[in-house]
């Protein structure tokens, strides 16, 4: 069960520490310890090999990742769930290839811990589905980069209803062009040749295209 996990929580902001420590601990959490400082909850957790360290991305001393990086090459069984109130999809990408267990926003941390140490329990790991989301669309705004201006504005014309005949005459190309066009974008794109795939495509997008 996710309350019989030992936990240790880092967090250089006083109110969040105190009110995830105290959040967790009425609702029957066994808490191991806390930390302000980076460098004080390295020595902690290596003290007390807690199950689970829930810790602040950023902190005087060691980073939330500094810690789990060296925890890891202490092979320590703890897992790390980082806590954060950065969306760069860098620093995820960073985290996870660190076998972190946990990614949460601090605007949601409240809200995911329970969720996230339940997860933690049955072995899983749990990432905030508000992380994923931007990741996806980081990784999306990428794809967009592979296009050339005239795909770009095909797919935007596109994501307006156009039909190929319409974007040919809006284009003063001809509708075979389109076709083309259509054909490598969705190549690019790393879509299905399904009917209707590249306009669900560029609605779902289309903030990124205006």
């Amino acid at each position: 069960m996710a309350k019989c996990l030992r936990i240790f929580i880092a967090d250089d902001h006083p109110l969040i520490l105190k009110g995830l420590n105290d959040f967790l601990k009425e609702r029957g959490y066994n808490i191991v310890g806390s930390s302000g400082d980076g460098h004080i909850a390295h020595k902690m957790i290596m003290n007390c090999e807690p199950d689970v360290a829930i810790l602040d991305i950023e902190m005087p001393g060691m980073t939330g990742l500094a810690i789990a990086k060296a925890c890891e090459k202490a092979g320590l069984a703890t897992k790390v769930v980082i806590i954060t109130l950065h969306k760069e999809p860098e620093l995820f990408r960073d985290a996870k290839n660190l076998n972190i267990f946990g990614y949460i926003l601090k605007e949601l941390a409240l809200e995911e811990i329970e969720i996230c140490l339940s997860y933690i329990a049955e072995g899983q790991s749990y990432f905030s589905p508000a992380i994923t989301r931007l990741l996806d669309q980081d990784q999306d705004c990428r794809l967009l980069e592979n296009l050339t201006p005239s795909e770009v504005k095909i797919l935007r014309l596109i994501a307006r209803d156009m039909t190929n005949k319409e974007i040919a005459h809006h284009l003063y190309i001809s509708p075979r062009t389109v076709e083309k066009h259509r054909s490598n974008i969705i190549a690019k794109l790393s879509l299905e040749p399904k009917t209707n795939s590249l306009l669900l495509w560029a609605k779902k997008h289309q903030s990124f295209l205006d």
